[in-house]
């Protein structure tokens, strides 16, 4: 009887800590500011990040210097990150700085489901489809409320691109 005594308030001792001990745990990790509507319509894990596609953008294959095409190109090119912005399928896009690897800009792609389906949707880019640019792509995990920040970019800009 006195072993079973002691076998039990060890037990419970140990349950009672250690759910005291997880409680404290989740206390301290846990965020006060957490919205799960806002979060659930981003697609944030726990940790309020998701997986994206990430593109790098090269000069392409295509050494053609006809000025009209080049134009006409980039022009697509243009045309089509402010379509796929406005669909939230891209979420950022910029060129780089003149670079010894040939990396002309980036893109980061939203709401994509498969690799697949992101080279489909860069094969739109006229840029991309006449070789004057090329890309390599990355899955990349970042913040599920990157998209967030693009109704803010729409009221800054004075010039169109």
């Amino acid at each position: 009887m006195k072993y079973t005594f002691l076998i039990l308030a060890t037990v419970v001792a140990n349950l009672t800590f250690g759910q005291s001990n997880k409680i404290e745990k989740e206390t301290l990790n846990s965020n006060p500011n957490y919205e799960k509507t806002l979060a659930d319509s981003l697609g944030g894990d726990d940790y309020g990040m998701k997986s994206y596609f990430l593109v790098i953008l090269k000069t392409g294959s295509n050494k053609n210097t006809d000025m009209e095409l080049i134009n006409k190109s980039f022009r697509g090119h243009m045309d089509n990150i402010n379509r796929l912005s406005n669909m939230r399928k891209l979420i950022v896009a910029g060129p780089l700085e003149k670079n010894e690897n040939s990396y002309r800009g980036l893109f980061i792609l939203n709401n994509i489901n498969s690799m697949e389906e992101a080279k489909e949707i860069l094969q739109t880019d006229l840029a991309i489809k006449n070789g004057i640019l090329d890309y390599e792509i990355f899955t990349w995990y970042g913040s599920a409320a990157l998209p967030e920040y693009l109704p803010f970019a729409d009221k800054i800009w004075k010039t169109k691109p």
